[in-house]
């Protein structure tokens, strides 16, 4: 990818390309999508935004009107509400469970009714924030749940994390319900397989009607992504996976390290991840606990990130901000070193709390 940005740059390929990418990237997103999918798509039914979370965005804006619902399991991304939000839309957080690997399912274990107004229009999104992809069977039985049989409901494939599977093969929605294509969005980008994070190329794969709608909102708020990171990610998608591969097997001896490694700490509860690099391990009981040198009270997973931090260096990220209090989201990719190293400063602010 590298090589092909510097040769990009020397040879002097740093202007504006279609809005919607450059065609030679659309269409190696197309080849991609139907060797590693099996997903027939048209170029024009593409669009190379800045970023997965871009597509995502325009996507709610270009789907949801006014007081239209979306149906967002939880534990979700953080950015998810606040799109609705920002295209005026409702979010319906669906709650998952621990139990479960925070996977929804045909009868969600916690949470209310999928449509909280009958006739409003919703969208759902499955996601693996905790890094727990669905497998086919899963995908299977969601499909067949209301709202996904409900014609006027779009569906939001977030793939981002296709690549960083470790136990089978990666399955999306449309591979185990090829009947959803006419009204899903598969969201997909090179920041997570390919390392590519400061590069912002993502891309949507979707209807025509709704890739149009995209790509009129694309050319007024930011045109097409970056030209060199466009040649770097048709450089992506046409080469090997050699790296990738090996990338991910790192990632997993990672996770297992961090599973074993959590599940000995008293208090923590962590189940075995399937893809992604982190781990949302259960920290409820250790709130409600009192910080043993000060008095001060640990009542939400907020209050134990911002402890962790300030006591004992540790970085972790509230379960309160992805719609699950009981949890926290920690990234393993790092060297196992710093992992480590994590792992003890965790262990030694636990101890601290009484």
């Amino acid at each position: 990818m590298c090589d092909a940005a510097i040769k990009a740059i020397n040879e002097g390929f740093h202007g504006y390309t279609m809005n919607t990418g450059m065609p030679e990237l659309r269409e190696a997103i197309v080849e991609k999508l139907k060797r590693d999918n099996g997903l027939d798509f048209a170029p024009s039914q593409i669009v190379c935004s800045n970023g997965a979370k871009q597509s995502l965005g325009f996507s709610m804006l270009a789907l949801i009107d006014p007081g239209d619902e979306v149906i967002i399991p939880a534990p979700y991304w953080v950015s998810y509400p606040q799109m609705v939000k920002l295209a005026e839309g409702t979010s319906v957080t669906i709650r998952t469970a621990f139990e479960n690997d925070y996977k929804m399912t045909a009868e969600p274990a916690r949470g209310g009714d999928h449509r909280q107004n009958q006739g409003v229009d919703s969208l759902f999104l499955p996601q693996i924030p905790p890094g727990t992809p669905y497998t086919a069977d899963e995908l299977r039985a969601l499909s067949g749940m209301s709202p996904s049989t409900d014609p006027d409901v779009a569906l939001i494939s977030d793939e981002i994390y296709e690549y960083i599977t470790f136990e089978g093969s990666h399955d999306g929605i449309l591979q185990v319900a090829p009947e959803l294509k006419d009204r899903t969005l598969v969201i997909n980008g090179f920041s997570k397989g390919f390392a590519m994070t400061g590069w912002r190329l993502g891309y949507m794969a979707g209807p025509q009607k709704v890739v149009d709608a995209v790509a009129k909102i694309q050319s007024q708020e930011t045109s097409a992504p970056s030209a060199i990171s466009q040649k770097a990610g048709e450089a992506a998608y046409r080469g090997s996976l050699d790296e990738v591969t090996s990338m991910r097997d790192q990632f997993k001896k990672r996770r297992d390290y961090m599973v074993d490694a959590l599940s000995a700490i008293d208090g923590v509860k962590c189940f075995k991840p399937a893809g992604a690099f982190y781990v949302f391990p259960d920290i409820s009981a250790h709130l409600g606990k009192t910080v043993k040198a000060t008095g001060e009270k640990i009542e939400t997973s907020t209050d134990l990130c911002m402890f962790l931090i300030e006591e004992v260096g540790l970085a972790a990220v509230p379960g309160d901000a992805f719609g699950e209090p009981n949890g926290i989201r920690l990234s393993y990719a790092s060297a196992m070193e710093d992992l480590k190293e994590g792992i003890k400063r965790l262990e030694k602010g636990l101890t601290e709390l009484s």
